[in-house]
């Protein structure tokens, strides 16, 4: 049998959760809280269900859902998007970029991917029969090189992917950041493709820039999101895109066929949540107490880091504990410590060690102080 991604290995997260379960430890690899989401969400789900709406909902998500979606990204961005036209519900972030990227990838065409990159990328790419393009972002910051990136365009250059906030460093791409790409596709036909999924994950009174901010970015733009990450409830698996009419027609060919529709009780809970914006808004503020608890609990320890500027991850870099590999250092830190994480390496080009690894802190507070005593015995 002929396999369309040899070579393909399981991933990292599985591989770290299966052993934080397999030593009953601490897991802060795999990115989801261990809080419950807000009870007044999971009451508009149950009330949902109890009004009868569990058949299929529309193929391209509720309306009234796209609506206040529209809303919210016209209110923060100043973005209109049509709900009708241009927003579709997705079954997670996950399956709306498989979708992006499935609908407009073709044979040899080429990508350009920002290392290190989300695990679900490259793989999507080369089932379309594309070829990913790897630029290694640089330095402790991982800062884009855009010089880099305009030399790597080809006329066979079918899409750039871009993350931000960034998973797994926690950086973000900043005005002067977008406003470089935004001059490096103009006059191409180039299809920018945004993960936005920690877009409301920012901190220290930074700003998310999103592409839909960005005039010409906005035109060549498919945003995709999470509610799952924003709500705290990665389980529903519910997500959508944006995208200008004629990106968001081939995208929605590929949704009916993959997953026709989206989880319908959800989507009518979301759709009453959005109503109230302090739902989201307050999520930089919940979230930066999380960071600044978890780095004041470990300030005392060997590991030294840059304090995440967004998502709910932390790098912590061990050089001055051992010089040992990261996947080694994080598969001995669960067996022998109790303490699940995520080794960086193997995001980056040639599996890069810079000896870092990364730290989930959505996690209840209790669960933060075991997992910094932990890490300050070290």
């Amino acid at each position: 049998m002929r396999s369309k991604l040899p070579g393909s290995k399981t991933s990292i997260f599985s591989v770290m959760s299966k052993l934080a379960n397999d030593h009953n430890a601490i897991n802060l690899s795999q990115g989801f809280p261990n809080f419950e989401t807000d009870q007044k969400l999971k009451d508009l789900v149950t009330r949902a269900m109890n009004e009868g709406y569990n058949q299929y909902p529309p193929d391209i998500g509720v309306r009234e859902l796209r609506e206040q979606i529209s809303l919210k990204i016209r209110s923060l961005y100043g973005k209109s998007y049509s709900p009708d036209k241009e927003i579709t519900i997705t079954s997670g972030a996950t399956e709306a970029l498989y979708a992006a990227i499935t609908a407009f990838v073709h044979k040899d065409d080429e990508v350009i991917v920002l290392k290190p990159a989300y695990d679900t990328y490259e793989p999507t790419i080369k089932l379309s029969g594309g070829i990913p393009v790897q630029i290694q972002l640089k330095g402790d910051n991982y800062s884009v090189d855009w010089d880099e990136v305009k030399s790597a365009i080809s006329s066979k250059t079918r899409m750039i992917i871009i993350n931000t906030p960034h998973n797994p460093t926690g950086t973000i791409l900043d005005k002067e950041d977008m406003l470089k790409l935004q001059e490096i596709l103009s006059n191409t036909d180039i299809i920018l493709l945004s993960d936005e999924v920690y877009e409301h994950l920012i901190f220290d009174s930074n700003e998310h820039q999103s592409a839909s901010k960005f005039p010409d970015l906005s035109q060549r733009a498919i945003v995709c999101a999470s509610f799952g990450k924003t709500f705290h409830n990665t389980g529903w698996k519910t997500g959508y895109c944006v995208a200008p009419e004629k990106l968001m027609q081939e995208i929605r060919k590929l949704h009916e066929v993959t997953v026709f529709s989206v989880n319908h009780p959800m989507q009518r809970a979301y759709a009453e949540y959005l109503k109230n914006a302090d739902n989201y808004l307050g999520l930089a503020k919940f979230y930066q107490r999380k960071r600044d608890l978890f780095l004041n609990l470990i300030k005392d320890s060997r590991f030294t880091c840059t304090p995440s500027q967004g998502t709910y991850y932390q790098l912590l870099n061990f050089s001055e504990i051992t010089r040992e590999k990261d996947v080694i250092f994080a598969q001995k830190l669960v067996k022998e410590n109790g303490l699940a994480s995520i080794p960086v390496s193997v995001f980056n080009i040639n599996e890069e060690d810079n000896r870092q690894l990364r730290f989930c802190f959505a996690k209840t507070d209790e669960t933060l102080e075991k997992a910094a005593e932990i890490l300050c015995k070290l």
